[in-house]
């Protein structure tokens, strides 16, 4: 784990930012205590896939009576 100080982050962080690589992590620490990490995001390809259809069948439970009314308000009703 590499540790910069808060004043070299400023001065470099776009550089910062674009050298990290995925797992990476880089700690900004001000008198020499830690204070931020700068870890980098997933890629939006690799967040986030296409769903494939039909891959959560059967997950979902679908009740007959589900808008009946509860037996325990039945006197409110």
């Amino acid at each position: 784990m590499a540790s910069i100080t808060i004043q070299e982050a400023q001065a470099q962080l776009p550089d910062l930012i674009h050298q990290l690589n995925p797992g990476e992590e880089l700690v900004i620490t001000e008198n020499n205590q830690p204070v931020a990490r700068l870890v980098p995001t997933a890629s939006t390809a690799e967040a986030r896939k296409a769903p494939k259809f039909g891959t959560l069948k059967g997950t979902v439970l679908s009740m007959e009576h589900f808008d009946d009314p509860l037996e325990e308000f039945e006197e409110y009703t």
